[in-house]
């Protein structure tokens, strides 16, 4: 009970105080940076050098805003003298600018069967070549059921047929493969 409500009294204090003492990442905040020297950066990007903590602390507290141990495995560290707060709000925001950028690839599936007629195989060669323009990876799987399993390897032709109305745009990315009742093979967009 003491020690919750000594832990309670601390947060408070926390709270009310003037300076940042939580690390919200990795990173080291202030009375945190336990070194005894640091190399020290100003807030315009110049090199200050290399001094004592309570220093650079000072030179920090002076200035109004944190110092912030950026590169804990270089010798001596290096610290900065950047408001804490912009410097996370930036951080963020170009994580998530780099996120929109990227292009996250989807794997999509087409069953099929093994005694599918010649029209149905060109919708699903048709919706697999949308997929593959989009930029998509493509999963082929001929499903079987009861006797057809003991034709499997006479019905590969289909996926090879699949793989071969399409080579003008997609490349196998993974040859047809049995695993269990299902025969599979993924394609790809052709780079280049």
């Amino acid at each position: 009970m003491i020690c919750t409500i000594i832990h309670f009294l601390v947060f408070i204090n926390l709270l009310h105080s003037k300076r940042r003492y939580t690390t919200i990442s990795d990173l080291m905040i202030n009375e945190q940076i336990r070194d005894k020297e640091v190399r020290v950066i100003g807030e315009d990007g110049q090199q200050l050098g290399i001094m004592p903590v309570k220093e650079a602390l000072a030179l920090a507290e002076e200035a109004g805003v944190d110092l912030v141990k950026i590169a804990p495995g270089a010798q001596p560290p290096v610290c900065r003298i950047i408001d804490y707060g912009k410097f996370k709000y930036e951080q963020t925001r170009k994580e998530k600018e780099a996120k929109k950028k990227q292009k996250t690839i989807e794997i999509k599936e087409i069953r099929m069967s093994p005694n599918i007629d010649t029209n149905d195989l060109n919708t699903k060669i048709a919706a697999a070549r949308k997929f593959l323009s989009k930029g998509d990876r493509v999963k082929v799987t001929l499903r079987f059921r009861g006797r057809e399993m003991a034709h499997m390897q006479n019905s590969k032709y289909i996926l090879d047929d699949f793989a071969e109305s399409l080579s003008d745009i997609a490349t196998v990315d993974k040859a047809p493969k049995v695993e269990g009742r299902t025969m599979t093979m993924f394609l790809s967009e052709k780079r280049g």
